[in-house]
């Protein structure tokens, strides 16, 4: 059938992207009876829905940050698992994104509509590699659809980071994280790299990283930053929100070497604007060439852009002679970078 006529059954509304047929919303801005969610991240998980369909890793994010009874009915789908409701055949697969992250994939009436969420195509040890899966609408975000935004390969990133810490083994290094999907994917890169010492957290970062590790993720050893001795620190590594970077927080850690692990490292300008000494450009979102593959790999007919630079996307699929279009969904931001 194509694309055309998905949007009779799937499309935005004042609070959100809804399946008429399936009765859900998918990441809903405000509370309603039933909700699918992509992942973990508060501008797509909110409490309050009568029923939430998630990955398990997804719901017990949410249970950390929201409290356990922060929905009605918490109900877990695993990858790749198929089911149906009210008709509409529901499968989530790996969006790559954070640990839990998911694409959700709708089957109606002999079409298939890909809800993406966030995604990263780039490799992540804390969590499944996106996967492509072909349909007739691509719903897909738009947070560095700009063509300046290429990101450096992470692993590349962190061997900075750790070269730094051993040519100045004087100075602690801070690095700003963001506290889910950012802070434990350094910290895993850092052990792949070889860094086996003791790795240190801003307090706001232990209770995530505690679930990363209950769920299967091996982050070394961990431990919290709360040592008042700024002898402490020389030579360590620790991580913490980007705020705490000019706190009174910081000012414990010996002429401290401050980094940034973020997509936005790539612009000079928020370089300037973050103040730090070692920009990483770290993302958890797909780059420019990214967003363009995926879209063309997936064979999508029309391609819906939620959120980000759409209208940079949208003009450059025009280019490209594909059909697509912004939804202009309200409550997404880039609280995850």
């Amino acid at each position: 059938m194509g694309a055309a006529g998905v949007d009779k059954w799937l499309y935005p509304t004042d609070r959100g992207l809804y399946c008429e047929p399936g009765g859900f919303f998918i990441d809903p801005s405000r509370a309603v009876d039933r909700a699918i969610i992509t992942h973990g991240h508060s501008d797509h998980a909110r409490s309050g829905h009568g029923a939430v369909l998630a990955t398990r890793e997804t719901i017990e994010i949410m249970k950390v940050r929201m409290g356990p009874e922060c929905a009605g009915v918490l109900e877990s789908q695993a990858l790749g698992e198929q089911r149906s409701l009210n008709g509409v055949g529901i499968k989530l697969m790996p969006a790559g994104h954070i640990l839990g992250a998911a694409q959700v994939v709708l089957d109606w009436n002999g079409q298939r509509a890909v809800i993406s969420g966030d995604y990263k195509r780039a490799r992540d040890p804390t969590c499944p590699t996106f996967e492509v899966v072909s349909c007739d609408v691509f719903v897909t975000e738009a947070t560095f659809a700009l063509p300046v935004f290429r990101h450096e390969p992470a692993e590349q990133e962190v061997d900075r980071l750790l070269a730094s810490i051993k040519r100045q083994p004087e100075r602690a290094h801070l690095v700003g994280a963001y506290g889910l999907g950012k802070t434990q994917r350094v910290i895993k890169l850092a052990r792949e790299a070889g860094y086996d010492q003791p790795i240190y957290l801003h307090g706001a970062l232990e209770e995530l990283c505690a679930l990363y590790q209950r769920l299967g993720v091996d982050l070394g050893d961990l431990r919290p930053a709360t040592t008042e001795k700024s002898g402490d620190f020389a030579g360590a590594l620790v991580l913490c929100p980007l705020s705490a970077l000019d706190d009174r927080w910081s000012r414990r850690f010996p002429d401290p070497v401050t980094a940034f692990a973020s997509g936005w490292m790539r612009i000079k300008g928020r370089i300037r604007q973050s103040g730090v000494e070692l920009p990483l450009v770290i993302s958890d979102h797909a780059d420019w060439p990214e967003l363009l593959d995926t879209i063309i790999e997936t064979g999508a007919e029309d391609v819906w852009v939620t959120h980000g630079r759409d209208d940079a996307l949208v003009y450059q699929l025009g280019l490209m002679g594909r059909k697509a279009r912004a939804l202009s969904l309200v409550g997404f931001e880039d609280e995850d970078e």
